[in-house]
């Protein structure tokens, strides 16, 4: 533990530096971002899906962690989904299935990724995890309760604990949004499969003594995999969250759905609907007079 504190405090500084002298790019698009400051599961995508059904014309960026593609790749576009889940990832195709009104976008460069929703017409773009980016933003941070206060590598912290107070909303679970999960499709016998960061969350929500497997987080599941948790289990159904089935429906085994929605106060809806109108306004005010 003590050999990594150096490293620990290194990281901290060098991210730190890059956050507090950025100078912030305005894209011309209200932008928000929804993310934390430490590295794990935190409810950012379930929360944008939630923010983002509230809107007409908007788009969703993500990086699409392991994906087999590069690039700029528009996942869907009104809910038709324009890629397989291995070019786009699976929580854009996670996404792109939540949001049938709005587009989603990876990028690895997140910039090119907005530019690609701005011309496709996005008056809103959510940004899943993007605390960090230099942009002219409105920052939600989920803040975490972790014991380990330290930056990576010797905690789970990307940025100290002081940067809450560069964002425009701090929520926490509990306080200020609440998770919804029902079993959709639930059978006699169903085993949880998952592959989501901190799969452990996941066990209040599902029968007693239901037998469960936990693989690496965005893991791509084999027929092998599954096939063998069939043979020794025998289930009726797999138990799988949203962000799973989109990479086992092509196996056509029984699947029940742990649907997970978040209950978030109506607050943090206006709070967003007041960035925006001012956002343009602003923007407005500064254009140049056409006569």
């Amino acid at each position: 533990m003590l050999p990594l504190l150096p490293l620990s405090f290194v990281y901290c500084f060098i991210s730190s530096m890059r956050k507090l002298l950025c100078k912030k790019r305005d894209f011309g698009v209200a932008v928000v971002s929804v993310g934390n400051l430490v590295a794990g599961g935190s409810g950012k995508s379930p929360f944008v899906i939630e923010l983002a059904k509230r809107y007409k014309d908007a788009a969703i960026v993500l990086r699409g962690y392991r994906r087999e593609s590069q690039g700029t790749l528009v996942v869907s576009r009104r809910g038709e989904i324009l890629c397989d889940v291995k070019e786009s990832g699976d929580e854009a195709v996670m996404m792109a299935k939540a949001l049938p009104k709005a587009t989603v976008i990876v990028s690895e460069d997140r910039a090119k990724g907005i530019e690609e929703a701005k011309r496709l017409g996005a008056d809103i773009v959510f940004l899943d995890d993007a605390f960090h980016k230099c942009y002219k933003k409105f920052d939600i941070v989920i803040d975490v309760d972790t014991p380990n206060p330290f930056c990576l590598p010797l905690g789970a912290y990307r940025l100290p604990r002081f940067f809450l107070r560069y964002a425009d909303l701090v929520v926490q679970e509990g306080k200020d949004f609440k998770r919804k999960v029902t079993i959709q499709n639930p059978t006699a016998k169903m085993v949880l499969i998952s592959a989501i960061a901190n799969p452990k969350r996941l066990l209040p929500f599902i029968p007693k003594n239901t037998p469960y497997y936990f693989f690496p987080d965005h893991h791509y599941f084999s027929k092998s995999e599954i096939e063998a948790i069939i043979q020794k289990e025998h289930p009726t159904s797999l138990l799988v969250t949203a962000k799973d089935i989109v990479k086992l429906q092509k196996f056509g085994y029984p699947l029940s759905l742990l649907q997970l929605q978040l209950d978030i106060k109506e607050e943090i809806f206006l709070k967003i609907d007041e960035y925006k109108r001012n956002y343009y306004a602003k923007k407005d005010a500064n254009s140049p007079d056409p006569s």
